[in-house]
């Protein structure tokens, strides 16, 4: 390993054969993955439901964030092998991370700044400033370690170790899937459960605090290792140097570009005059395929989307599992579950039978197959949108209301309301709201109401007895579905006295007679309402069996008795339908996904390892993560350029565009040469086995060129 030989290196403590220190590596990757997946797994509904940010602008910043993320690990490479050293890095930038996800909680305490009667911060600027400072530091932070942390591992074992180095590659991919196979299963659960002082809201406080303390764990467990670890001194960045080669070459190319230079066979080869030819060469390798990563960048563009859009489509769906309710944001870990499974099979079953069948399914042929497979996950997702549109109300327009009516008398009533003529029976509501494009005069029989209606809006308008002749009351409905698959439940009091209504620890408030409650929004599960009469002297429970997504209004009648029958007496009135697209239905579209994943992923980084030079390999990797940050802008820039109404065709879009760049990927890799670096460098090493003339220096090699005016004569005069 660089900067020891096998008698320098420190001998550490083993247990059979494998060095001690690897231990607390494997914890801290494992407590890091976790913290990292745990707060993204939850982020975009904290964006829409805590910050209050729409769709879009969630999704945009959701992908600004991951984009960060991976372009950081160029940072994080630089200054541990140019300056700190791995060791120093991991310590100084898990400081910047923990407290970066320490913000982050700190930033979703809702009760840190006075709350308006929702629950919701008055001063949100404060909130999304904190959070903004939260997600730039674990950015840093995350993105800095990443290449430091298994590369750190690997210098652990001795020259002889081989064996014991893959293993412990193997088990550190495994921390990494189980980290983030727990997080996303545990922080959704956080995040459903309701905290607070003065208001009780969604707890993402705890959903972002677990994260923070596993991160501080992760720094505590690596430090305590320190002693045994073995810590190589920074030689010197190769992407440093990779950077100055293409850079000299260039400006090089670009200062002789005059006809009466010779041309060169490629145009690095303008970087001859300072560099060595086996650099050179190994630059050509890194270029060659740094080529063909110029489309892969739309890949992740929806392979990323799992976190953001497709989130959002599972808080319209119904994760009642049975046994077990899935959160929104816990259909994530759909992805990992199947990593782990699919990974051995393509690589024990599929692709030895491909092999048997003597088809050439080459590291190319397969990268291409898995981005069609994400292109069919964007259509299969279209397809699931599709389905949940259908089921989903039809809401008012901005020029169209909507209005209900609920008949409270003790009598059957026909009415005309506008142009339409209905009959209800007491105490029931008709089945379907109904449009009104402007105000209309709501025909009783012996008396006439005029109605006014707000345009875009959903009312209910009940129909009481009030002296002598029908009287009306007005009240506005929801006019969205409730977020987060919540149920939001009212009560419509005809008892005739004042009631007190109680869910639990949430008080839905006192409602005199002929007057309703405000929208409780209650979970999926049986909800227990008690019902108490103003004045102590009686109360009943009121059961209700809750989906995902509905909302009710809740009939009191006049008849009502405050004892264990009383359940029996009250009416429901089902205002919005509960989600009826059951959340399986995003399991073929995470499957075909991950298909791809493992097919694309894998594949290309093997592909890459196996064509970069020996000492370029983290060029590659920085490459290769940089393609992931970049599909996350390209994200970001389709949903605030792109207004589509229909989410399905934002889907279809992505999925069309995948496959445009896939075939022109396609073509590329047709015409592309697989190499042996080895052989390659081999033959340069036999040319050239102490060339060190090429290494100039840049102040005496920038003097002469400026002074030359014919190559010829500039090479004579260096030699």
């Amino acid at each position: 390993m660089a900067g020891y030989n096998e008698k320098q290196r420190p001998k550490s403590a083993t247990v059979c054969g494998y060095p001690i220190s690897i231990f607390f590596i494997v914890v801290n990757e494992f407590c890091e993955r976790f913290s990292y997946y745990g707060m993204r797994a939850v982020l975009v509904l904290y964006f829409k439901y805590f910050l209050n940010w729409d769709d879009d602008f969630a999704t945009t910043i959701y992908h600004t964030f991951v984009a960060l993320c991976y372009l950081t690990p160029i940072l994080g490479a630089i200054v541990a092998d140019s300056w700190l050293g791995k060791f120093k890095t991991i310590i100084y930038l898990s400081i910047v991370y923990a407290a970066g996800q320490v913000i982050m909680a700190i930033s979703a305490i809702h009760d840190i700044t006075d709350a308006n009667k929702d629950g919701v911060p008055d001063n949100m600027t404060f909130h999304v400033a904190l959070s903004m400072v939260g997600l730039l530091l674990i950015a840093l932070g995350t993105g800095g370690i990443k290449p430091c942390v298994a590369a750190f591992g690997g210098d652990q074992f001795q020259d002889h170790q081989e064996k014991q180095r893959g293993t412990f590659f193997s088990i550190f991919y495994l921390s990494i899937n189980a980290g983030s196979l727990l997080s996303t299963v545990i922080t959704p659960i956080l995040r459903a459960q309701e905290c607070g002082i003065h208001t009780k809201q969604k707890c993402y406080s705890l959903a972002f605090g677990v994260p923070a303390a596993l991160m501080v764990v992760a720094l505590i467990v690596f430090i305590i290792g320190s002693g045994m670890y073995n810590k190589t001194a920074p030689q010197g960045n190769i992407m440093v140097k990779f950077c100055r080669c293409v850079g000299y070459a260039i400006k090089n190319r670009f200062k002789h570009r005059s006809s009466h230079f010779p041309k060169r066979a490629h145009w690095m080869d303008w970087a001859e005059e300072k560099y060595d030819k086996l650099l050179i060469a190994q630059v050509k390798m890194v270029l060659k395929v740094l080529f063909l990563y110029i489309p892969l960048p739309m890949f992740w563009a929806l392979f990323d989307q799992q976190g953001s859009r497709w989130t959002l489509q599972a808080t319209t769906m119904n994760g009642d599992f049975g046994a077990l309710t899935i959160y929104p944001d816990q259909m994530q870990t759909v992805n990992p579950i199947l990593i782990l499974i699919l990974v051995p099979i393509v690589d024990s079953v599929i692709y030895p039978l491909i092999a048997k069948c003597k088809l050439n399914f080459t590291p190319l042929k397969r990268m291409t197959v898995g981005m069609l497979f994400a292109a069919l996950a964007f259509v299969a997702a279209g397809l699931v949108q599709l389905q949940i549109d259908q089921t989903l109300p039809k809401f008012p327009s901005g020029s169209v209301s909507q209005a209900k009516f609920i008949n409270m008398l003790n009598r059957s009533l026909s009415l005309r309301a506008g142009t339409y003529e209905l009959t209800l029976d007491p105490l029931k509501a008709n089945d379907k709201y109904l449009s009104f494009d402007d105000s209309f005069v709501l025909d009783l029989g012996m008396v006439q109401h005029p109605i006014s209606l707000q345009d875009g809006t959903r009312n209910t308008i009940v129909i009481i007895q009030e002296g002598p002749l029908p009287e009306t009351l007005q009240f506005k409905d929801l006019k969205s579905k409730p977020e987060q698959g919540a149920n939001s439940i009212r009560f419509l009091n005809g008892f005739g006295s004042e009631l007190n209504i109680t869910i639990g620890n949430k008080d839905c408030g006192s409602v005199v007679s002929n007057n309703m409650t405000e929208y409780v929004d209650v979970s999926q599960g049986t909800a227990h309402f008690l019902i108490k009469n103003a004045t102590g002297d009686g109360e009943c429970t009121y059961s209700q069996t809750l989906g995902f997504g509905s909302s009710y209004t809740l009939i009191i009648p006049p008849t009502l008795t405050l004892d264990e029958n009383c359940a029996k007496s009250i009416i429901e009135v089902m205002d919005i339908a509960p989600n009826s697209v059951h959340m399986a239905w995003q399991i073929p579209q995470y499957f075909l996904m991950t298909i791809g994943e493992v097919v694309f992923s894998v594949t290309g980084l093997e592909f890459s390892y196996s064509q970069a030079p020996s000492n370029m390999k983290a060029v590659l990797q920085a490459g290769w993560l940089l393609t992931v940050a970049v599909g996350n802008i390209i994200v970001l820039i389709i949903a605030e350029a792109v207004t589509l109404d229909e989410q399905w065709a934002e889907y279809i879009l992505f999925a069309s565009l995948l496959v445009v760049v896939c075939i022109v990927f396609s073509i590329m890799a047709y015409f592309y040469t697989y190499i042996d670096p080895v052989k390659i460098e081999a033959q340069f090493a036999e040319k050239e086995p102490t060339d060190k003339k090429k290494m100039r220096d840049d102040d005496y090699y920038e003097h002469n060129s400026d002074s030359s005016s014919d190559e010829d004569e500039f090479k004579q005069s260096k030699l």
